[in-house]
C-alpha cells in the first residue's frame, strides 16, 4: 500500500478499485474504501469540508475522518502528532482487567484507567508499550508474567487468564451457491458487487444463498469452498456453466477479489470439466 500510494495525494488521485485490488488479500475491505474516501476528504480546500492536503493533528479533526473511531483518533493524535490522548484496544482494556482484576470491565472504565495512566509527556511512547505489553506478554493465553515490568501491581496475576471475561462469539452458518460461466478466452463473468454489501467494491461470481440446486446439463457441479468469517462461516456450492457464454468475462488478475472468489475460481480452473469447456468453438 505504500509502495503504490506514498502520499494522501497519489491514494486521492487513484480509483478506489485500484486501492481494492492493492489492499486485495488483507481482508476487511470496508478499510480500504473509507482509506481511499479519507484521501479525497484530506485533499479538498478547507473553504470546501476538506483539509487542504494535510492531515489534521487534533483528536477531535481526526474522528470527522471516514473509517477513524476513538482508538484511530487516539493513535494517530499521539503517536504522529505527541497528542496526549489514551489508546484503548483489546491489548489495552486486557491489561487493564488484570491491573484491576475485573472480569467485564466496560469500554468506560477501561478509557478512564488508560486516561490516568497516560504519560502526558510521551503519549505516543507510552500508548505504543502498553499496546506491545498485551500483545506479548500479557497475552490472552501462555502469559509471560514472570517477565511483566508491571506485575508487583497486578491484581489479577495468580489467575491472569481469568480476566477479562472470553466473550464467546455467535458464528452464523451460511450455505450458498454460484454457477459460474466463462467466455471463449477462459475469463469468468464476473460482477462488482455493492460497496455496502458483503465484499463491497469487489469482484466475484454471483452469490446466492440458500439451497444449491440439482445438478442439470447446463450446470455442472464442481465442488465446495468453505470460508470464515469473524461472525460467519460459509459452505459455497459451486457449479460451473457447461456452455460458453457470448458476454465478455473479466481475468481475474486485473480486478480485485477476495480470497473466497479466488478460491471459487482456482477449483473450477483445477477441475477436469473447465478443459473440455474452453476447447469449444466461441
Amino acid at each position: 500500500m505504500i509502495e503504490t500510494f506514498p502520499t494522501v495525494q497519489s491514494m486521492a488521485d487513484s480509483t478506489v478499485d485500484k486501492v481494492l485490488k492493492t489492499w486485495e488479500g488483507a481482508g476487511y475491505y470496508s478499510r480500504a474504501r473509507r482509506l481511499h474516501a479519507l484521501s479525497q476528504l484530506v485533499m479538498l480546500p478547507s473553504a470546501d469540508g476538506g483539509f487542504d492536503g494535510s492531515l489534521p493533528s487534533s483528536y477531535t479533526a481526526l474522528l470527522s475522518l471516514p473509517g477513524i473511531g476513538p482508538y484511530t483518533a487516539a493513535a494517530v493524535a499521539s503517536i504522529a502528532f505527541g497528542q496526549p490522548f489514551a489508546c484503548v484496544d483489546g491489548n489495552i482494556k486486557r491489561v487493564m482487567a488484570r491491573q484491576e482484576a475485573m472480569m467485564e470491565p466496560s469500554t468506560k472504565e477501561v478509557q478512564f484507567w488508560a486516561d490516568e495512566y497516560l504519560v502526558q509527556d510521551r503519549p505516543g511512547d507510552w500508548n505504543q508499550a502498553l499496546m506491545e505489553l498485551g500483545a506479548t506478554v500479557c497475552r490472552p493465553q501462555k502469559t509471560q508474567c514472570d517477565r511483566c515490568p508491571v506485575q508487583s501491581s497486578c491484581k489479577g496475576k495468580a489467575t491472569p487468564t481469568a480476566y477479562p471475561k472470553a466473550m464467546k462469539t455467535k458464528v452464523k452458518e451460511v450455505s450458498l451457491w454460484t454457477c459460474v460461466e466463462f467466455d471463449r478466452l477462459g475469463h469468468p463473468i464476473l460482477s462488482q458487487r455493492k460497496q455496502d454489501g458483503l465484499f463491497g467494491g469487489l469482484w466475484g461470481p454471483q452469490l446466492h444463498e440458500g439451497q444449491a440446486p440439482n445438478p442439470t446439463g447446463e450446470q455442472i457441479f464442481v465442488g465446495k469452498v468453505k470460508y470464515k468469517l469473524s461472525h460467519r462461516s460459509m459452505t459455497v456450492h459451486v457449479f460451473m456453466s457447461a456452455k460458453m457464454t457470448s458476454e465478455v468475462g473479466h481475468n481475474p488478475s486485473l480486478v480485485a477479489m477476495s480470497v473466497l472468489d479466488q478460491k471459487v475460481i482456482d477449483l473450477i480452473k483445477a477441475s477436469e470439466h473447465v478443459i473440455p469447456l474452453l476447447g469449444q468453438e466461441g
